[in-house]
């Protein structure tokens, strides 16, 4: 048997994120999957070494991989036009569903289970859940900022919305990947191999 799964989850590397808006430096979302798995697991982590948490690391990663799976099938849709309407939402939202089911009956089905556990997100336990759209929020949150970093105020109320999303969480975790990790997102490969840089917050709180 021959499967297609992933070669047609690799085409994720031609879904450009942030359409309709113009991007200093574009983004796909092979790439963006990447920031939010590495992100998920730095919040699961910290979550565990530092705030009494008991979550499975590994599955967190493994599910921030494959949390924008289906964009392989649907595309990607920004928020504001997903979120226009409920009508709009509810129908992509089955959209969505419909991909996910579509993308695991790709794989041999000695395999289906497996992967049904991260690919469908009813699937996903509330905490892995969410962790991924913590590690979502803050990497889209970055994107802007570096965006409006460049000059691009097309960036400037969605950097507003999705700062008011991780305040909105009141998760420790968030705090503290922002005050020991984001700062260092604004400087320049020769400031942040220079010995001894001081950074500042990029986000003071969020709680």
């Amino acid at each position: 048997m021959t499967s297609h799964f992933f070669a047609y989850v690799d085409k994720l590397r031609w879904v450009i994120r942030w359409g309709l808006k113009r991007n200093t430096v574009p983004e796909n979302v092979k790439e963006h999957s990447w920031d939010v798995a590495t992100v998920a697991h730095a919040l699961a982590v910290i979550r565990n070494r530092i705030y009494g948490g008991n979550v499975d690391v590994n599955a967190v990663v493994v599910a921030a991989i494959y949390h924008d799976a289906v964009e392989a099938v649907c595309s990607d849709l920004i928020t504001p036009v997903k979120y226009h309407s409920r009508a709009i939402r509810d129908a992509f939202k089955e959209i969505e569903l419909t991909a996910e089911k579509e993308l695991v009956a790709m794989l041999p089905e000695e395999l289906r289970e497996d992967f049904s556990r991260y690919l469908m997100e009813e699937n996903l336990p509330q905490e892995h859940q969410q962790l991924v759209k913590m590690a979502d929020s803050i990497t889209a949150y970055l994107k802007c900022q570096m965006e409006l970093q460049n000059g691009n105020v097309q960036f400037s109320k969605a950097a507003e919305s999705i700062e008011k999303r991780l305040k909105g969480y009141q998760q420790p975790e968030i705090d503290y990947f922002l005050r020991v990790f984001a700062p260092s997102y604004e400087l320049t490969l020769d400031e942040i191999l220079a010995p001894g840089v001081d950074t500042a917050p990029v986000l003071k709180e969020v709680h």
